[in-house]
C-alpha cells in the first residue's frame, strides 16, 4: 500500500462519524421566492411612484439644494422647508387622503426619501422618521379618533418625532426607565429621552415608557404626547453629519397625558416599536442609497472633466475600476432596499431583507462618499462642493434605527433557522 493510500485511510478511521441531516439544499434562499403571473424588475413602478418620484427630485433641486449649505452652516432647518414639504404632501405620504396625505404606497415613500437623500440626508432623515415611524405607528394602532386628530396635522402642519431612545436603552431599547403613572383618567410621564430626532420641530411624539416595570418589556406602552403638555427639549446635540436635523435630549417632569392618547394598547408598545423599527431601516437604507448617489453624482462629472497629465482622470483605467466597483455596491443596496419595500406592500416577510438593505447601505454611503472626496481632490475635501457633507451625513447610516451589529444579528438569526 502506498504512503498516500496509507495516510488517507488513517485519515479516514480518525474522522467523527458525522453526516449532516440530508435535506433538499437546493430549495433554500435566504428569502423566500413566491410566483407571480406578471413578473418584473425591481425598477418597475406604477405610474403614481413615477410620478412620485420625478416631483420629489424636482422638489429637492429646486427648494432644497438653494439652502442645503447654510442649514448644514446653522445646524438648524429652514422653516421655509419644511413648510414647503406639507404643502408638497411630503410629509403624510402613506397617510390615506381621509385624514389629508398623498396615500401613496410603502415603496413611493421609499423612492421620495432617496430622492430627497441626494440632494440632502438632513433633510431626508426629517422626512423619513416623520413618515416611517410616527405616521406609521399612529396608522396602525391609533383609534379613529385619535387618527383623525393626529394624522391630519402631521400630514399638513405639525411635525412628529419618534421617542424611545435612553442613555441606557439603545441598542437593548427595551431597558428603557421612562414610567407612566397611571391616575385614573390620565399618565403621569416622568424620565427622559436621549438622541430623538426631528425633536426640536416636532410638535407631536409618539414616546414609549413603561406603566409596570415589574412585567419588563410587557410594561411598555406607546403614548401620543403634545410638545404643550410639558415635553422639554433639555439639550440639542451638535453632531457629525445630518447636522440640521435636530437630535435632542427630552426631559418628562410629571407630563400629563389623557388616558385616550394610549397609542393601541397597554403594554403593547414593545410590539409597535419592533415593527415600525423593521420598517423604519428600509427608510435608513433609502436615505443611505440616495447619500451615496449624491456624491457619486458630484464627483463623476468633476472626474470626466479634470485632466491630469493630459488625460481626463475618469479615463485612468485604475479610477474607472474604483467607480466601476462603487457603481456595483450602490446599485446592490437600491435593489435590497427596493426588494424590501415591495415585500412590504405585499404584506409578506420582510425583517431580514430590511435588515440586509440598511446594513449594504450605510457600508456602500461611507464608501461612496469617501472615494468621491478622493476622486475630487481638494475639491472634495473643501465645503464648496459639497461632497465632504455626504460624507459627514453617511456615518449616521451605521448608527442609528439599528447599529449594524444588530442587523448582522438579525440577518444571523433569521438565517439559522432555515438550516436548524
Amino acid at each position: 500500500m502506498s504512503f498516500l493510500r496509507t495516510v488517507s485511510k488513517r485519515i479516514a478511521l480518525a474522522r467523527p462519524m458525522y453526516l449532516p441531516v440530508q435535506r433538499n439544499m437546493s430549495a433554500l434562499t435566504f428569502s423566500t421566492p413566491t410566483a407571480s403571473e406578471n413578473p418584473t424588475s425591481l425598477h418597475s413602478f406604477t405610474e403614481d411612484e413615477l410620478m412620485l418620484k420625478e416631483s420629489v427630485s424636482r422638489f429637492a433641486r429646486e427648494v432644497v439644494a438653494p439652502r442645503v449649505q447654510a442649514m448644514d452652516e446653522a445646524e438648524k432647518m429652514d422653516t421655509s422647508v419644511i413648510k414647503a414639504m406639507f404643502e408638497n404632501g411630503l410629509m403624510g405620504l402613506e397617510t390615506p387622503a381621509d385624514y389629508g396625505g398623498a396615500e401613496c404606497s410603502f415603496t413611493g415613500a421609499v423612492l421620495a426619501v432617496e430622492e430627497l437623500a441626494k440632494i440632502d440626508p438632513s433633510i431626508s432623515a426629517l422626512c423619513d422618521i416623520h413618515n416611517t415611524l410616527t405616521n406609521t405607528v399612529i396608522r396602525k394602532w391609533a383609534s379613529e379618533d385619535i387618527k383623525e386628530k393626529y394624522l391630519t396635522r402631521l400630514a399638513t402642519d405639525t411635525v412628529g418625532s419618534f421617542a424611545i431612545s435612553e442613555a441606557g436603552a439603545g441598542s437593548d431599547a427595551f431597558a428603557l426607565r421612562t414610567t407612566a403613572q397611571d391616575k385614573g383618567d390620565h399618565y403621569l410621564l416622568n424620565g427622559g429621552k436621549m438622541w430623538i430626532s426631528n425633536s426640536a420641530e416636532a410638535g407631536i411624539f409618539v414616546i414609549f415608557a413603561n406603566v409596570d416595570p415589574s412585567k419588563g418589556y410587557k410594561g411598555i406602552t406607546a403614548f401620543i404626547v403634545e410638545k404643550e403638555w410639558g415635553v422639554q427639549i433639555a439639550k440639542k446635540e451638535k453632531k457629525l453629519g445630518i447636522r440640521s436635523s435636530s437630535t435632542c435630549v427630552l426631559n418628562f417632569d410629571d407630563v400629563r397625558v389623557p388616558k385616550e392618547n394610549v397609542l393601541g394598547q397597554v403594554g403593547h408598545g414593545y410590539k409597535y416599536a419592533i415593527d415600525s423599527l423593521n420598517e423604519g431601516r428600509i427608510g435608513i437604507a433609502a436615505q443611505m442609497i440616495g447619500c451615496a448617489q449624491g456624491a457619486f453624482d458630484i464627483a463623476l462629472p468633476y472626474m470626466m472633466e479634470r485632466k491630469q497629465f493630459g488625460t481626463a482622470i475618469g479615463d485612468f483605467q485604475a479610477m474607472q475600476h474604483q467607480f466601476a466597483q462603487v457603481a456595483v455596491e450602490i446599485e446592490a443596496a437600491r435593489l435590497l432596499t427596493y426588494n424590501a419595500a415591495r415585500l412590504k406592500d405585499e404584506n409578506k416577510p420582510f425583517v431580514m431583507e430590511a435588515a440586509m438593505a440598511k446594513f449594504m447601505a450605510a457600508k456602500v454611503a461611507e464608501k461612496a462618499s469617501s472615494y468621491a472626496i478622493e476622486w475630487m481632490g481638494g475639491l472634495g475635501f473643501v465645503r464648496e462642493t459639497g461632497v465632504e457633507k455626504f460624507y459627514r451625513d453617511a456615518k449616521i447610516g451605521s448608527i442609528y434605527e439599528g447599529t449594524n451589529n444588530i442587523q448582522l444579528q438579525t440577518i444571523a438569526k433569521i438565517i439559522a433557522t432555515k438550516y436548524k
